[in-house]
């Protein structure tokens, strides 16, 4: 099979990393897996497991730029024998619908986040993502958000949790030289062993709750071990605002010495080695939750916030905890509970986290449903 996905950049982010390993899948099984965007950090990924780039502006969402990508998807897609477009983000879904329409392409969408709609025009907007012959929601709760917002036919609806890559995702395949440089890297060598480590991945924006972080920090109470210290793992990608406020924030709460900025991580199973704990108490709902399975995957216990996907990542007091959004008190007590745990509790909760993850949220998994819902639309009537 021929397969195009379209995604508006590949810097980072779970989309991207999902449009990388059903781009392996296709290539696996014998296809060819083209991918239209406007590249960034992960494009060399994606030529080394056989995905090719073709560049397209279409993270634009200027009416002329749609109008113009929907022209070169159908040249692209009459050249090169498309079968099926992918879309993954809404301003390029609009453009492949179109294409698509106008071609014998057939039509798929992953749905990737709630997409709020607080308009008429927006909740159009947003419709483009429930069109496809098949929309693949990343989660029950996304599903549950589709069939309110759009009334989707239950036969065009599939859900297929994002994957993580148990192989790479495995604390045996972490070698400790990769742990102890990527520490030095982030001048954090001296608090391995010697203070507990919390971890935040995610981009640096308002709704993942770094600011939470930073006051549960600040307000937790003696746990009887040395203060921990907060890792901010991911990009500010232009927020730089943002991030000066956070610098601000730690100062003002005397917690700055704690609070360790590292930016943008490419070995983030080394990362997950290195802290004791992994914090994701987003503010808004995440439509599935991926860092938290891949520390599930690699034995770290997870702290999230109890709405969104996480709710079926992360199963309180089982694989870690959930506390209440936007609440950094609720967040201290949790990280309290999750350092003074019992060592036999404690491994027994690492065991069922790895356990669960295993069993629902693979890779392997995900490129398998992804691949059987591209042949279904392949075999079925237009």
């Amino acid at each position: 099979m021929i397969v195009l996905q379209v995604i508006p950049e590949l810097e980072a982010g779970g989309a991207e990393r999902t449009t990388l390993e059903v781009a392996e899948a296709v290539v696996a099984a014998g296809g060819r897996a083209l991918v239209a965007s406007e590249g960034g950090r992960l494009e060399g990924e994606l030529a080394a497991l056989g995905g090719e780039l073709i560049r397209l502006p279409v993270a634009s969402k200027n009416p002329l730029t749609l109008w113009s990508n929907m022209q070169s998807l159908v040249s692209l897609v009459r050249r090169d024998g498309v079968q099926i477009v992918h879309a993954r983000s809404r301003a390029p879904a609009w453009s492949a619908k179109w294409a698509c329409d106008r071609t014998d392409a057939r039509f798929v969408t992953t749905y990737h986040g709630t997409y709020n709609a607080r308009s008429g025009l927006k909740r159009r907007y947003n419709s483009v993502m429930a069109r496809g012959e098949r929309v693949i929601a990343n989660s029950q709760f996304i599903a549950d958000h589709v069939r309110r917002e759009h009334a989707v036919e239950e036969d065009r609806l599939v859900v297929i949790p994002r994957g993580v890559d148990l192989a790479r995702f495995d604390p045996a395949a972490v070698q400790p030289d990769r742990v102890s440089a990527l520490a030095a890297q982030w001048g954090v060598a001296a608090l391995v062993g010697s203070a507990p480590i919390l971890l935040f991945p995610g981009r640096l924006t308002g709704w993942k709750g770094q600011r939470e972080a930073i006051r549960a920090l600040a307000g937790l109470a003696d746990t009887g071990r040395a203060a921990p210290h907060l890792l901010l793992v991911g990009d500010a990608q232009g927020r730089d605002a943002y991030a000066n406020e956070l610098d601000e924030l730690a100062t003002a709460l005397s917690v700055a010495d704690r609070v360790h900025r590292v930016g943008h991580c490419t070995d983030m199973p080394a990362a997950l080695a290195l802290c004791d704990l992994v914090l994701t108490p987003s503010i808004e709902p995440e439509a599935f939750g991926r860092t938290a399975a891949e520390a599930g995957a690699m034995g770290r216990l997870v702290i999230a916030a109890d709405h969104g996907g996480a709710r079926e990542v992360v199963r309180h007091g089982e694989t870690g905890w959930r506390v209440k959004p936007g609440d950094p008190a609720a967040l201290a007590a949790a990280i309290a509970t999750a350092l003074t745990l019992d060592r036999n509790v404690h491994d027994t909760m690492i065991a069922a986290a790895r356990d669960h993850v295993a069993t629902h949220f693979s890779t392997v998994s995900l490129q398998a449903s992804t691949l059987r819902v591209y042949r279904e639309v392949l075999n079925s009537a237009p």
